[in-house]
């Protein structure tokens, strides 16, 4: 597929749909040269891109882009313009909690309150360990 050429806006835009943070210099400014923006990430690592002031519709330079998406976005054209244009963020490996996981304050309530050994708790459903606080509450025990 053929992909347009990248503006400044559109690599702002894709900061700001995947929500990156604006970086601001040791003085509390932000840059007078370029936006930097920063991405981190659940492994630990941190995405750091810079756009050049002003941030308009001047396009990037076939070799710039690349390094740009490679380096600094770690992104792909298709990913980045589904982002852009779309809305959707680029899949980061970030990991989803399984559909039946019980809240971590849940799990801390019927830890430290109610007693229950951390195997028990592992094993309940949502729905049994709400209602075994629930008992807690009302009956004391």
């Amino acid at each position: 597929m053929t992909w347009p050429q990248p503006s400044r806006r559109d690599h702002d835009t894709f900061c700001r749909v995947e929500e990156w943070d604006r970086v601001r210099d040791a003085r509390g400014r932000t840059g007078t040269h370029h936006v930097t923006y920063e991405l981190a990430l659940a492994d630990g690592r941190i995405l750091r891109t810079r756009i050049s002031h002003p941030v308009d519709r001047s396009c990037y330079g076939p070799g710039m882009w690349r390094h740009i998406l490679r380096d600094q976005l770690q992104a792909d054209e298709a990913d980045f313009w589904s982002c852009v244009r779309d809305g959707v963020k680029p899949d980061r490996g970030t990991p989803e909690p399984p559909t039946g996981a019980l809240p971590a304050d849940l799990v801390h309530l019927l830890i430290s309150r109610v007693g229950l050994d951390e195997t028990e708790v592992a094993m309940m459903s949502k729905t049994d360990a709400v209602a075994r606080l629930q008992q807690y509450w009302t009956e004391g025990s």
